[in-house]
């Protein structure tokens, strides 16, 4: 009788049962894995998309919370002539303006001076309006020299020097930085020869603009201050072209003289409360974005259910919000004012829209008490936008409710990846000890197949045994 094992020895498919019994371990614990790792994923997402839409409700109402931003004025009437800007302490109303000039910088020039020659020595003290400073002229200085130390000076803040070269030589010319009279430019001569006055030597570029001065050298153009007239009555000068506050919160900038056949310039102020408006519909927009969106993630029913469905973090967030919008804010003294008294209604769906007319007619009658609703300086915790922020900060912040909830979501994230780790080792060690098992059983096998050949070898040549024919 044979003696065989059918399918064992040398002809066992090892790789293939190793991996199939592998793979059976496996697959359960990474599809539960993968499914855990993807809930959390979509949570993330969710919840990251929900604060990013609180973040840009919180953001929308930032403007309505800056009390820089109320009762601005617009200015209108630039023109070829002015410029114009205000503040808040602009009154509306209208105004005629005529530029009779414009403000001048002081120029002065000396008379001409060999290049090669020296100027004289001595110390020049120039100055124009606070600024003053001295120059030292050695005994060999040229006008060209003379220029370089004017214009290098680490004390001169207010006067340019070049040269001009004519005909007749070369002449220094004196440039003050700043326009205006009080900006004239003064130039006193310690002169070596003793005389700081005369023509000869370095007083040559003496020049004091008093009327008894000293004028050794000309003056090219005269320091001017601007001027202008504000309805044809009021005649104002500046050392500069701008006149600020001439007129309450106003400030003219003069561009040009007008002539006798020019029109006079019109400005005229107006009261700017548009920021209200705008802030309200900015804040509106993105209320009814972020209403849309926990719609469709809190949703439920045959068509699905989102992913935050009965989250009690969306159902809150959503409740807190609602109530923060219709609740009024007593103002003191017997007033009190609310977004819906402002214009800003829902419908049965919670979706918000703007009255306009009736927001109109509120800022027009008070908006000093608009104002107040929404920045209340009186009090301690601010007004409507800052009790806004606050809670929304609940929320946003970076250790806000959101984020610790996101943060946890990771660090569950970064368990699976290590439990994904620990169990590739666990896995790997499996497959070493079944391939170490599978393989010494081939082994054994082969050798229980060679003893069997063996043995029916010997079988087959005892005497008395009859052979079958094959």
């Amino acid at each position: 009788m044979a003696i065989s094992f059918t399918g064992l020895g040398s002809g066992l498919q090892v790789s293939e049962i190793v991996g199939a019994l592998v793979n059976a371990e496996k697959a359960p614990f990474e599809a539960r894995l993968n499914r855990k790792e993807g809930s959390l994923t979509t949570d993330i997402s969710a919840v990251g998309a929900l604060k990013a839409a609180l973040e840009k409700v919180q953001q929308s109402m930032t403007g309505l919370g800056d009390v820089d931003n109320y009762q601005k004025r617009t200015i209108s009437g630039n023109d070829n002539f002015i410029s114009l800007s205000s503040d808040k302490d602009a009154q509306p109303g209208g105004y005629s303006v005529k530029v009779n000039n414009l403000a001048t910088e002081h120029k002065i020039m000396s008379s001409a001076f060999d290049a090669a020659n020296p100027v004289g020595a001595g110390t020049m003290t120039l100055s124009s309006g606070d600024n003053s400073f001295d120059i030292a002229v050695s005994n060999t200085a040229t006008l060209s020299e003379v220029r370089d130390a004017i214009n290098n000076s680490k004390d001169n803040k207010s006067i340019n020097a070049t040269i001009i070269t004519d005909d007749t030589g070369q002449r220094l010319v004196f440039s003050a930085q700043t326009s205006g009279v009080e900006n004239q430019i003064k130039i006193a001569v310690a002169d070596d020869d003793a005389n700081n006055t005369d023509t000869l030597g370095l007083s040559r570029l003496a020049f004091d603009p008093a009327p008894a001065g000293v004028k050794n050298v000309s003056e090219v153009v005269a320091a001017v201050d601007a001027s202008i007239t504000i309805d044809g009555t009021v005649t104002v000068t500046s050392s500069t072209n701008e006149f600020k506050n001439v007129i309450d919160g106003v400030t003219i900038t003069a561009k040009k003289a007008q002539g006798v056949d020019d029109d006079l310039s019109k400005l005229t102020v107006k009261e700017n409360n548009n920021n209200i408006k705008a802030g309200l519909n900015g804040f509106i927009e993105s209320y009814n974005e972020l209403l849309e969106l926990s719609k469709n993630l809190g949703k439920s029913g045959e068509d699905g259910a989102g992913v935050m469905a009965g989250d009690s973090l969306l159902r809150g967030v959503m409740s807190k919000l609602r109530q923060e919008i219709t609740n009024s804010v007593d103002l003191g003294g017997g007033n009190s004012l609310s977004l819906s008294q402002l214009g800003v209604e829902a419908d049965r769906y919670g979706k918000l829209s703007l009255d306009s007319e009736r927001l109109d007619e509120q800022v027009k009658n008070d908006v000093d008490l608009v104002q107040q609703f929404f920045i209340d300086e009186n009090k301690e915790e601010g007004g409507f936008a800052q009790s806004f922020d606050d809670l929304m900060n609940f929320y946003t912040k970076s250790d806000g409710l959101i984020q610790n909830r996101i943060d946890s979501k990771k660090e569950q994230i970064s368990g699976i990846d290590d439990q994904r780790v620990s169990f590739a080792r666990k896995m790997e060690s499996l497959e070493s000890r079944l391939y170490a098992q599978y393989n010494s059983m081939d082994l054994l096998v082969a050798s229980l197949n060679s003893t069997s050949s063996y043995l029916q070898s010997q079988l087959d040549n005892m005497p008395g045994v009859v052979r079958k024919s094959k």
